[in-house]
């Protein structure tokens, strides 16, 4: 129950069992306490944090993952130069899962300094990942600097490298559609591309901008068109058309969804008061009245 509570962003819940364990004597083991940490750090327990860390020995042992939530933790509440100190004082050598946590801080801060130094451990830590790869590119053009965007990117074909394809897919009616970026192959193909027309005009109705740094493409206006063609917007528009007005629209993605999807979902639960529940390569992500439950840090 903490885990689930934990996936799904119930931050408070996981803090009351974990609480209530204690108090039965039931002895928390290395698992229940990644999920705890990981509950601390989404909910901005930064102090409650370090308690529960510190209690942790001698029974159990810290490991990766436990180090990786602490500098999520740090990372979340802003305190990036302080989870690089964590890190240099670990006691045990930081593996992808801690120099990728405080990435992805540095790229939510739009620290770019701090997050090329971390991009460029782990291209030695994981030289297979074409993820760092991507991430350190968009955060060079985020900064107006294409020129080293396009050289990070040149860098990782150059090693054969190449960003795994991404694809969304939806069960209706017991049956499992998938959608890849641009997707056309689908039978009602007209009618979802005529949602997504309207799910545009809408969200940009309720102030919806575009956030172009999730789009590849030099052309600006090609930027924003590219990403309404992302798979999850297609599965979106589909499971729209798709089924009854109060069931709830179950997506699921291979990859970590990007920004700008992630504010079109929160904005379409609001304009057609849906529940939507989006499970990418990172967490669970529920959409309802126009916010989500990682509170927008995933």
């Amino acid at each position: 129950m903490i885990t689930a509570f934990q996936q799904h962003g119930h931050g408070d819940d996981v803090i009351q069992l974990f609480e209530q364990m204690l108090r039965e004597g039931v002895e928390p083991d290395y698992i229940t306490f990644v999920s705890v940490l990981s509950a601390c750090s989404h909910n901005g327990l930064v102090d409650q944090g370090f308690k529960y860390f510190y209690s942790m020995s001698p029974k159990v042992t810290p490991g990766s993952e436990h180090y990786a939530c602490m500098v999520d933790m740090l990372g979340r509440a802003g305190r990036l130069d302080e989870a690089k100190r964590f890190i240099d004082t670990m006691p045990i050598r930081p593996d992808s899962s801690v120099w990728g946590a405080l990435l992805g801080a540095c790229r939510n801060y739009r620290n770019l300094e701090l997050g090329d130094e971390v991009a460029r451990r782990l291209f030695e830590i994981e030289p297979d990942n074409a993820g760092n790869y991507v991430l350190l590119s968009n955060m060079y053009a985020y900064h107006g600097r294409l020129e080293e965007a396009k050289e990070v990117r040149r860098t990782m074909e150059s090693t054969g490298l190449r960003k795994e394809t991404g694809c969304s897919w939806i069960d209706v009616w017991n049956e499992t559609y998938v959608f890849t970026v641009h997707d056309r192959s689908h039978d009602e193909t007209e009618q979802i591309y005529e949602m997504l027309g309207r799910l545009k005009e809408l969200v940009k109705a309720k102030g919806y901008a575009p956030d172009t740094q999730f789009a590849i493409n030099d052309v600006e206006e090609h930027k924003e068109q590219s990403m309404w063609y992302h798979s999850e917007r297609l599965a979106l528009s589909f499971g729209l058309i798709s089924l009854p007005v109060n069931a709830p629209i179950r997506i699921k993605k291979n990859l970590r969804t990007c920004g700008d999807c992630h504010t079109v979902m929160k904005l379409v639960s609001e304009i057609f008061r849906r529940k939507i529940i989006l499970r990418d390569a990172n967490r669970f992500h529920q959409f309802a009245d126009g916010s989500c439950s990682c509170k927008d840090y995933w």
